[in-house]
């Protein structure tokens, strides 16, 4: 639902293709990302499609929302079985919503 509304998770926190600062931004939809839009599309082409209500647009970023999410159970469970969780958890947190966040 949320990537057919323009939305994408990111590990800076959810961002808005549609917003317009996007239009001309040729980088993928996170840097570092290995999920197949972010190695073969940038944000200002899946913007267009977003906003030309293409389906294939919607379909990218769900893909990337579903690698995102996929990524983050991975390292969820890695940091668990290291004893890492909390300190993870603080980092994601703090990356995810940024200086002041009070999740405690």
């Amino acid at each position: 639902r949320l990537a057919r509304h323009g939305h994408a998770y990111t590990k800076n926190g959810k961002i808005n293709i549609k917003n317009s600062k996007y239009k001309e931004c040729f980088e993928p939809v996170e840097n570092g990302c290995k999920c197949y839009c972010c190695q073969n599309y940038t944000k200002a082409y899946v913007r267009h499609l977003i906003t030309a209500n293409e389906i294939f647009g919607a379909r990218l970023l769900s893909i990337h929302n579903i690698y995102f999410l996929t990524k983050l159970m991975e390292d969820i469970r890695e940091n668990l079985k290291n004893g890492t969780l909390e300190n993870y958890r603080d980092e994601f947190i703090l990356n995810y919503y940024g200086e002041g966040y009070d999740y405690k």
